[in-house]
């Protein structure tokens, strides 16, 4: 799908224009909490300093709707690089105009610039071709490794890889090779573990996996529908009662394919979502009227963990319950336990579950930890994603 990676290019000397997702998460004081994304660019931006490139990374960075928004600087994340890189990160105010294009100019080799939010011009999210002129006019090569904003047509993701020489840089390459094999060439058996409040929200990732899985298990508010799809009643439960029908198609869907589809035998009920409210376990037809179920059970826990335990591939997407709320988060960090202890590949997307393995401390025995968010979501609906289909058209 990539033909062409950032260690195939000669770098050295060159202006190169680097596409990042530095979209990091924020405290009210406006420091990072989670660097992960940033950690995450450091090999391609390394490899281009040591062969003598000169380094222009581009991000967004929030939603500043095309306008200026101090609140969305990336003065903290040209810190935090720097800290990383043991060595200055030279910072511009704008990411287009005459005094970015002097601080360009300036560049020495195996030196690094950041560019300010792409974001406070419309251009970007336009993909308007005079701005993307404007940004591919810094450099001479472009390399994306932003996998996260890969979903998005924008001018810094597509519009500047039709302008330049392009390339995927190491965090791309990896996102879409781990992903790629989960869809076309998987080590069997494949399962997949999906979960979220919404079935709207995944029904074309559960349709895409029914085509493709051997074992299929849900969890999170998504499960009380197809639960209600079968007759049962949930008390005061998250339902979509628009989707019922759409429910029992994919059940029907999971027979008729002779997918093994799990739904919690257990659930955790509570009479309200507050870490203090009365909780009990009972089977999902036996929700008391009124309570709410808020997450899977032990026992559903074990059937995943048994079923992940016989899987060569494993991918899961999204939590098993209200995961914020710490005494509903059980059945989360039971399944994330289960996938450390996988003996075959494992990949994990979704915001929720990858905080999961990183709350739990085993995100270092997942074998691919998507920092895509929703590119990984629409990646595995089978969708192509604009700045991936940008590169592969090179």
């Amino acid at each position: 799908m990539l033909t062409l990676g950032v260690q195939d290019l000669d770098v050295a000397g060159k202006r190169v224009l680097v596409r990042v997702d530095f979209n990091v998460p924020t405290d009210a004081a406006g420091e990072i909490t989670d660097d992960t994304r940033i950690r995450a660019a450091l090999p391609t931006i390394e490899h281009l300093m040591h062969r003598g490139a000169r380094v222009i990374l581009m991000s967004h960075f929030g939603r500043p709707k095309g306008k200026v928004d101090e609140r969305y600087r990336l003065n903290k994340v040209a810190e935090r690089l720097s800290q990383l890189l043991g060595k200055p990160v030279i910072k511009t105010d704008d990411c287009i105009g005459p005094e970015t294009e002097a601080a360009v100019r300036k560049l020495k080799p195996g030196e690094v610039l950041l560019l300010e939010n792409v974001r406070f011009h419309p251009g970007e999210e336009a993909n308007d071709p005079a701005f993307a002129r404007q940004l591919a006019q810094l450099g001479e090569v472009f390399v994306n490794d932003a996998f996260g904003a890969a979903h998005r047509a924008h001018a810094s993701t597509t519009g500047v890889a039709e302008l330049l020489p392009a390339a995927a840089g190491f965090l791309m390459q990896k996102e879409v090779e781990a992903l790629s094999r989960v869809l076309t060439n998987p080590e069997r058996p494949l399962m997949a573990i999906v979960g979220g409040a919404k079935v709207s929200d995944k029904i074309k990732l559960l349709e895409n996996f029914l085509r493709r899985v051997d074992v299929l298990a849900l969890g999170g508010g998504m499960a009380n529908t197809f639960f209600k799809a079968q007759g049962m009643e949930v008390g005061s439960s998250l339902v979509e009662d628009d989707f019922l029908e759409e429910a029992r198609r994919l059940l029907a869907e999971a027979r008729e394919r002779d997918v093994k589809l799990i739904l919690p035998e257990d659930v955790l009920v509570a009479e309200d979502l507050k870490a203090d409210a009365r909780t009990a376990l009972v089977r999902p037809q036996e929700v008391p009227p009124g309570w709410k179920i808020v997450d899977i059970g032990p026992r559903t826990v074990e059937r995943i963990a048994e079923e992940i335990r016989k899987s060569r591939t494993v991918v899961w997407n999204g939590p098993m319950g209200v995961f914020e709320v710490k005494p509903f988060a059980r059945g989360t960090e039971g399944v994330a336990r289960a996938m450390a202890e996988a003996p075959g590949t494992t990949v994990v997307g979704g915001g929720d579950s990858v905080a999961a393995v990183e709350q739990v401390g085993v995100s270092r025995r997942i074998s691919h930890i998507s920092t895509g968010g929703g590119a990984s979501l629409e990646f595995l609906e089978g969708k192509e994603l604009p700045g991936v289909a940008a590169l592969a058209a090179k």
